[in-house]
């Protein structure tokens, strides 16, 4: 019986990838540009699986075929970018081995001593699950292309003091046009993001109305996100992007409309009604109803009559 190997290939160094394929050393053992053109190694046992411990900003040129985006599916001859932290399985697309492209791999201790170390948790879409990946018009493919070449022609300069700070800038440039695209692309995709937020909505009034909070505490954004088979971060970003407010936000002010609700036409306490929300102590229901409503909950009760 042929044995099917389930564990990805783990990369702990950029230089262990740019051995596997098949490419010459990296200039630099802790950052590096990689033109897919120049792969010539066959990368199909890669594709089953890898594990980086470094980010990885991919740029392809074609990603071919038809993706799904929310409930439609659109074609994508355009290209875009996809992200990928540490500690992130990867597994190729079906029919993506071919394309052209760049990508950017950059090991953590490359940016731990600037700003960029710290921030770079808060660009969401590096938590963005394949098929979220951002696509380009062809104006911002030249925008991004060229960040790509400004970073190679500094990795292909001679190596200075100020090198690594012009790297980090250059870097965190292309982040902030990645988010800059993202938040277009949420708005230029609206009807796929509708469609995603109606269905939210429906799944949070669902959980609210079924007793579900009293058996399971409040909803889980991860499990919510699943159930719509997008990423936790690519809903709270397109939420935001939509609304104004994040996935925890909705399912906070969701809550407060049930909770408004239940004071307002039943007989419970407001103990009772924490409990029925899914909350273990009142007293966290009473500080979350406060924020919200500037009342406590007893309060709003009897300002009703």
């Amino acid at each position: 019986m042929k044995h099917v190997r389930k564990q990805p290939i783990v990369f702990n160094s950029i230089s262990e990838l740019h051995r596997a394929l098949g490419l010459p050393k990296p200039l630099h053992p802790l950052i590096s540009l990689v033109d897919y053109s120049t792969i010539t190694v066959d990368t199909a046992e890669l594709e089953k699986g890898m594990l980086f411990n470094f980010y990885k900003i991919s740029y392809k040129k074609d990603f071919g075929g038809k993706i799904k985006y929310g409930q439609s599916h659109y074609d994508f001859d355009e290209g875009g970018l996809s992200f990928v932290s540490p500690n992130q399985v990867i597994t190729a697309l079906e029919g993506e081995a071919d394309y052209g492209g760049y990508t950017l791999l950059v090991h953590p201790e490359f940016i731990s001593s600037y700003t960029l170390g710290k921030s770079i948790k808060n660009y969401g879409f590096f938590s963005y699950g394949v098929n979220e990946a951002l696509y380009l018009s062809e104006k911002e493919k030249q925008v991004i292309v060229g960040l790509f070449k400004n970073i190679e022609m500094e990795l292909d300069s001679a190596i200075d003091q100020i090198s690594q700070d012009v790297l980090v800038s250059q870097i965190e440039l292309l982040l902030n046009y990645s988010k800059r695209y993202y938040n277009r692309q949420f708005i230029t995709r609206k009807s796929a993001s509708n469609d995603l937020l109606v269905r939210f909505e429906g799944l949070l009034a669902e959980y609210f109305d079924s007793g579900k909070p009293l058996a399971n505490g409040l909803p889980a954004v991860d499990e919510l996100a699943a159930s719509l088979n997008v990423s936790a971060h690519y809903l709270s970003d397109m939420l935001r992007s939509l609304t104004g407010q994040n996935t925890q936000q909705h399912i906070h002010a969701k809550l407060i409309e049930k909770a408004k609700e239940l004071l307002s036409a039943s007989e419970l306490s407001v103990a009772e009604v924490a409990y029925q929300l899914g909350f273990e102590h009142p007293q966290s229901f009473n500080r979350l109803f406060k924020s919200k409503t500037k009342v406590s909950p007893l309060n709003f009760r009897q300002s009703l009559n």
